[in-house]
């Protein structure tokens, strides 16, 4: 059921993300040409890089399953709908918050059930010891990322933070999914600088949801935005990236 709401807002306002931006960033391009032209070097998150040897100790990524990865999965329930979509792929689900994976039953920083791996971990470190170690999944996930809508916002946005390149360094097909219009214009248009591509956004309504953020929305009616970056597009990135870095 649906949280009841305040007196006076429609359910189908509930949820939609509120923002005095109401079109692409103007700094976008010069932030994604600066993030292109260097490599991000903040030091890389300490509980995040235990958390990655646990992972590796686990010894599963190595077995030679197909790798998808689900960034930002909060609860886990977008991870588990995927390894039941992707059986014969390992699934790593990933998020910063103890809380929100909790809710799946997960008291430790590495779950593993079957195909299954739930990970707290902080994401832009993560990507980036995935890079370092050479591992290069085949899908990723990007499911109802913060919007952080604010215009000040701009560079904690995923296509905006200095992680860019190296998230689309890891070569592998990509889907990012929100219910801010603004937000996947701007994705498509910086991982279209990156690859000197036309990366289009396109208006979604799934028959079945992937995860809780996406139910809430097509319960309520809401439109949901798509923006898939195809893995030729990333490997030829992941090629150039690697060998300039």
């Amino acid at each position: 059921m649906l949280k009841q709401l305040k007196v006076g807002k429609k359910i189908s306002e509930s949820g939609l993300v509120s923002s005095t931006q109401k079109a692409v960033h103007p700094r976008l391009e010069s932030y994604v040409h600066k993030h292109l032209q260097s490599t991000w070097s903040q030091p890389l998150h300490f509980p995040t890089r235990e958390a990655f040897t646990r992972l590796e100790r686990l010894d599963v990524i190595s077995e030679g399953r197909p790798l998808i990865l689900d960034s930002g999965c909060g609860t886990g329930e977008s991870t588990r709908r995927l390894a039941e979509i992707y059986p014969d792929h390992l699934v790593i689900g990933i998020d910063r918050s103890i809380k929100r994976l909790a809710k799946s039953g997960v008291t430790s920083d590495v779950f593993h059930f079957e195909n299954l791996i739930l990970l707290r971990a902080e994401l832009a470190t993560f990507w980036r010891l995935l890079l370092n170690k050479g591992i290069s999944p085949q899908k990723h996930f990007l499911f109802y990322p913060n919007p952080w809508p604010k215009p000040g916002h701009l560079s904690k946005r995923w296509h905006g933070h200095p992680v860019f390149p190296q998230l689309l360094a890891l070569g592998c097909e990509i889907e990012m999914r929100c219910n801010w219009e603004v937000y996947a214009q701007e994705f498509a248009l910086a991982a279209g600088i990156a690859g000197n591509a036309d990366i289009k956004v396109v208006k979604i309504t799934p028959v079945k949801s992937v995860s809780p953020f996406e139910r809430k929305y097509l319960e309520r009616g809401q439109p949901l935005f798509s923006v898939l970056v195809p893995e030729s597009l990333s490997q030829a990135f992941r090629r150039s990236w690697l060998s300039n870095h």
